[in-house]
């Protein structure tokens, strides 16, 4: 938590570090006031992104829900769909063969359970349904789809992978970021770059809000040099949007590990891009876990447990 006694000080300090006109007034004394929190700040006029800048060129990646890496994609459970949340057809993939994919099908070719289509090693309790393309190097996950595991989709993946690394990059560079605390849950923060001292971020306790004060284009960058962890032990955790918030404009760079929501239940918000395993749920949680973005590992597989994944046009 950062606190200003004189605040005019610390509007001179914020002035000076944040070039784009977005200007952050701090609160005084003990009113324990978050910098960036609304009321404290003026917006970035309509059409500007904000002190985070503009969101980054996602490229291939943009159109994938999801992305394992070289190491693929789990599913557990039968209620995991991914889809597109203006109704665009999307992808997960990985770079590795096609039977690194489990437990989900696409409605690329007509699908029948456990019988035809474009099936990943489905079983009577994992299926996970994509309204899209599944995208791996060869060979074709089955006989009745030959359209995938071939070349082509081998060479998709592969620009994904390229994309997903450079906006990695970007993200993780951009400077100017402020550090809210470790724990943001509880906490309403503005359009901005976060990061803190201990290189990863909770949102445990309470749930987090982002707040666009009216700006759609607002921009939130997270900066990890390690874990992103959402929820505790039978306490799942959301982010909530407010002020016109979208979630193709929240972004989450992880430099290992994300866990969202371990117990089950809550609705995570943004593009998560981790160096490492991305990890939804757990195995045998019936409650359904919430991404409104996208889960794309570098490095590592994705694992999902009863997950509905919304993707955002970029």
């Amino acid at each position: 938590m950062i606190k200003f006694e004189n605040t005019s000080k610390a509007c001179r300090l914020l002035m000076a570090s944040l070039f784009v006109g977005f200007i952050a007034a701090c609160g005084g004394g003990d009113d324990g006031k978050i910098l960036g929190e609304p009321g404290n700040v003026v917006a970035p006029a309509p059409g500007v992104p904000g002190p985070a800048g503009a969101a980054p060129a996602l490229g291939a990646a943009g159109a994938f829900g999801g992305f394992g890496g070289n190491a693929g994609m789990t599913n557990q459970g039968l209620n995991t769909v991914i889809v597109g949340a203006q109704g665009q057809p999307v992808s997960i993939g990985t770079t590795g063969a096609s039977t690194l994919m489990t437990g989900f099908h696409d409605n690329s070719v007509p699908y029948t359970p456990l019988v035809s289509g474009c099936a990943y090693t489905e079983t009577p309790l994992n299926q996970g349904a994509v309204n899209g393309t599944i995208m791996t190097a060869p060979p074709p996950p089955t006989i009745t789809c030959p359209a995938e595991g071939t070349a082509a989709t081998f060479a998709t993946a592969q620009a994904a992978a390229a994309d997903a690394l450079t906006a990695f990059n970007d993200l993780a560079g951009r400077p100017g970021a402020a550090d809210p605390g470790a724990n943001l849950g509880g906490l309403t923060l503005a359009p901005g770059i976060y990061k803190t001292a201990s290189g990863g971020f909770l949102i445990t306790g309470s749930d987090l809000t982002l707040d666009a004060l009216g700006n759609a284009n607002a921009v939130w960058v997270f900066q990890m040099a390690n874990t992103l962890t959402v929820g505790a032990a039978g306490a799942p955790r959301s982010v909530i949007l407010a002020g016109g918030a979208q979630p193709k404009n929240v972004f989450w760079q992880v430099g290992s590990a994300a866990t969202i929501n371990a117990a089950g239940g809550g609705i995570m918000v943004g593009t998560i891009i981790s160096s490492a395993a991305t990890t939804f749920s757990t195995a045998g949680n019936a409650a359904i876990t919430t991404l409104n973005g996208r889960a794309l590992a570098l490095n590592a597989s994705v694992t999902m447990v009863n997950t509905v994944i919304n993707v955002p046009t970029p």
